[in-house]
């Protein structure tokens, strides 16, 4: 077969066969198709997309591209949770050891940050010593032992994913159904799973827009996971603002342990506790929402779900005191505060301007190779239907280099808006598809 053949027909509307993009995927993952030939056809299925037998065909060579997990030896019911991505969006730190408190094994695997968005794993890197890599075989005797992993892909799981992730990151590509279903669901299904829970964003924040796009999105991936007979159900929430009150990576970790004290903004822990009912409902082991969530309450009130993650910490090396002591963790030592230039009430608070200039300060990647500072980002000190005065503090930047925070002033400029009402509240999760 020929790459730039396959790359013409799909740039010109065609179809790809199931075998074409066998060989397609195997090829890129061996270094027989370049960066340059997959950076191409990434380009030509964002412009003109995959059907159905394209995209099962695309998803399937992802997931044997590489080893497939096998947990069968772990007799809790195994349900992992996967975001889209969005700005403060630490849900899984603090979920993950709500739900495995609460008898679900969870084998987690999380990504890095892609552009404005942060990553799961950038945030836990925030803990000294805490590994994200870890072989099949520490994978599969962690999740036995504690009933979590918090980790990145093997070197040896999903290859073709990995290569490619990186490479839409680089291209423009990273806003496609197609693409980032089968990234994730390749991904999800090499887990061995019995159960998956999509938190599905959109808004300015997220890479689908409108609630039309992550809709489809949302049933592309259901559409998947039932076909590979993975309980698969996903809940479309809101990413207009961002989630919490923390953006950057150490100062997220600090949030996240403070919802598995009992505390947390409101908004994160509505969504946290909506997305861990979900997993529990799907495991059987809550037999409705309202039961799953006296669960997780009780596994936050009783100490059980703080002990899993401190657990976890341990045992993939990080140092469990940054974790017991939070103020401990990274923090830059220069400080930028953003205040109100009128009185009134924040009508917006813009999550894509916010993640930018995040980013900006070093707390995300504009490049692969791009380092992370975890100890840089924003407090945010006020969110839509809060009352300000002129002068009121919005926003606390937290920098290291004067260059990079002028850079992030420039980035965040008018990100937030102030009026003389308050708007109307909104819910974060505002629909179910399963």
């Amino acid at each position: 077969m020929n790459a730039v053949e396959l790359i013409e027909r799909k740039r010109d509307r065609g179809r790809l066969k199931g075998e074409e993009i066998a060989w397609l995927i195997a090829s890129y993952t061996d270094g027989m198709v370049t960066d340059y030939q997959m950076a191409a056809m990434a380009m030509a299925v964002f412009l003109n997309g995959l059907d159905d037998e394209e995209l099962a065909a695309w998803t399937g060579a992802m997931l044997h591209s590489g080893a497939v997990l096998d947990f069968a030896s772990v007799a809790a019911p195994k349900v992992d949770k996967h975001s889209t991505g969005g700005v403060g969006d630490k849900v899984s730190i603090p979920l993950a050891p709500m739900v495995a408190a609460c008898g679900v094994a969870v084998p987690m695997m999380s990504g890095r940050g892609l552009g404005h968005t942060g990553g799961t794993l950038d945030k836990l890197e925030s803990i000294p010593g805490f590994r994200t890599q870890l072989t099949p075989a520490e994978f599969r005797a962690q999740l036995a032992e504690t009933g979590l992993v918090l980790a990145g892909q093997s070197e040896d799981l999903v290859p073709a994913d990995r290569k490619l992730y990186a490479l839409r990151d680089a291209t423009g590509t990273v806003p496609s159904i197609p693409l980032i279903s089968s990234s994730i669901m390749s991904k999800k299904l090499a887990e061995g799973l019995d159960a998956l829970v999509l938190d599905v964003k959109f808004g300015s924040g997220a890479f689908m827009s409108t609630i039309e796009e992550a809709r489809r999105l949302a049933t592309t991936m259901v559409g998947i996971g039932t076909a590979y007979s993975v309980k698969t159900v996903a809940l479309l929430t809101r990413m207009d603002t961002p989630l919490g009150r923390e953006v950057g990576n150490a100062n997220e970790i600090k949030e996240s342990i403070d919802i598995l004290q009992g505390g947390g903004p409101d908004d994160l822990v509505e969504l946290t506790y909506a997305l861990g009912a979900e997993m529990l409902v799907l495991a059987d082991r809550a037999a409705s929402p309202e039961d799953a969530r006296g669960q997780l309450q009780e596994a936050v009130t009783s100490g059980r779900a703080f002990e899993v993650f401190q657990r976890v910490v341990e045992h993939q090396g990080g140092d469990v005191r940054y974790v017991q002591q939070p103020d401990l963790l990274p923090e830059a030592p220069s400080v930028h505060e953003i205040r109100a230039a009128s009185a009134g009430y924040v009508t917006v608070c813009d999550a894509r301007r916010i993640g930018i200039s995040a980013m900006r300060l070093g707390a995300g990647r504009e490049r692969k190779e791009d380092t992370i500072d975890p100890g840089v980002g924003l407090s945010l000190n006020a969110k839509p239907g809060d009352a300000v005065e002129q002068g009121t503090v919005l926003a606390t930047l937290r920098y290291r280099h004067p260059a990079r925070l002028e850079e992030a002033l420039r980035a965040i400029d008018g990100a937030w808006v102030i009026g003389p009402a308050p708007p109307t509240p909104m819910p974060v999760v505002v629909e179910r598809v399963d």
